[in-house]
């Protein structure tokens, strides 16, 4: 699209022709006409709309917030993660994108069909790696020779994870994710046909001081069957029609109900020296701002609610409630 737009050398030169008689606009006008037919590369079809690539953009930016804060727990370090692009691709193009040895987790998407890969790149595999194991989180790409130890180790690890993506994808989808494999070679994983349609979401990851990519691939036969949830209309449709229901309503009232509140009379309040206050004696009287035959305030987190009376009760210390005190009354003086 850049190329198509003029700079305004370009259109001031093309008006000079157009006056100058150089060019015929009618002429351009047969060649805008002449190039109706459009090349399309059938291997790079285009099966998510705009409007859906922004809804797994949005889901995937919400999953990247919760491996933030998972990595950031598991690795006690500096921890970033965060979109960097979302594109759909063939499948065979995002495998030779990826590095030739890397970190591939696969997953199934129960009950949606098919499988994911996430592809963490060598870099930020092994600072996790070494950030685990004890180390200071330094990269050392040496994923072909990577132990059944520290093999086990990552899996383990995103294996742990999968609670994030199943609330990332709650809005459109109950999923129940399970890892199913974990490999370093890209040319041994043949998910779907090379020419599928796939979702990458490219993930900028952060971690101390070691930067790298993750990658998700979302093959189109994965979510062709919540194709519809990922829409605008479903989303604010969504929205409009979430209704309360009378059981939620009757467990808030029953909740708020059975809350405790503190409650507390404020006999009366007076000023002294700090003299005085450090000569004070069993037996002393002070002199409170508050008359006998006025009524008391009972306050919740200093807000006054109610004027009291004080008095007993099965000989316990005990108020008497008067009237409710209007918000906005002036305190008593």
């Amino acid at each position: 699209m850049a190329d198509e737009i003029l700079s305004q050398n370009e259109i001031d030169a093309l008006l000079s022709a157009l006056s100058s008689g150089e060019m015929d606009a009618n002429q351009l006008k047969q060649e805008e006409q002449d190039r109706k037919v459009r090349v399309y590369d059938f291997k790079r079809a285009l099966r998510f709309s705009k409007d859906q690539i922004r809804s797994i953009s949005r889901i995937n930016e919400n999953y990247a917030r919760l491996l933030t804060t998972y990595f950031s727990a598991q690795l006690r370090t500096y921890v970033h993660i965060s979109v960097a692009s979302v594109d759909q691709i063939p499948y065979e193009e995002f495998i030779r994108s990826i590095p030739t040895m890397t970190v591939l987790n696969i997953f199934s998407m129960a009950p949606l069909d098919g499988r994911i890969i996430f592809e963490i790149n060598p870099n930020i595999a092994y600072a996790m790696l070494d950030r685990i194991l004890g180390g200071r989180g330094s990269s050392l790409n040496k994923i072909d020779n990577l132990t059944e130890i520290e093999s086990t180790i990552m899996t383990n690890l995103f294996e742990k994870s999968l609670d994030n993506l199943q609330e990332a994808w709650s809005s459109v989808a109950n999923i129940d994710p399970v890892l199913e494999e974990f490999e370093v070679n890209p040319q041994f994983l043949q998910l779907v046909s090379p020419n599928e349609t796939v979702v990458v979401v490219s993930l900028n990851t952060t971690i101390g001081e070691t930067t790298g990519m993750i990658n998700i691939c979302i093959p189109h036969v994965v979510l062709e069957p919540i194709m519809p949830r990922l829409s605008v209309h479903y989303w604010m449709q969504t929205e409009t029609q979430k209704e309360r229901k009378p059981e939620e309503y009757e467990n808030l009232t029953e909740n708020i109900q059975s809350t405790f509140l503190d409650l507390k009379v404020l006999l009366g309040q007076t000023k002294i020296t700090v003299s005085d206050f450090l000569q004070i004696q069993k037996g002393d009287i002070l002199h409170l701002d508050q008359s006998i035959h006025e009524p008391l305030a009972l306050q919740s987190d200093d807000e006054r609610l109610y004027t009291v009376q004080p008095g007993h009760n099965k000989n316990k210390v005990a108020v008497q409630i008067l009237e409710e005190i209007k918000k906005g009354a002036p305190d008593h003086e």
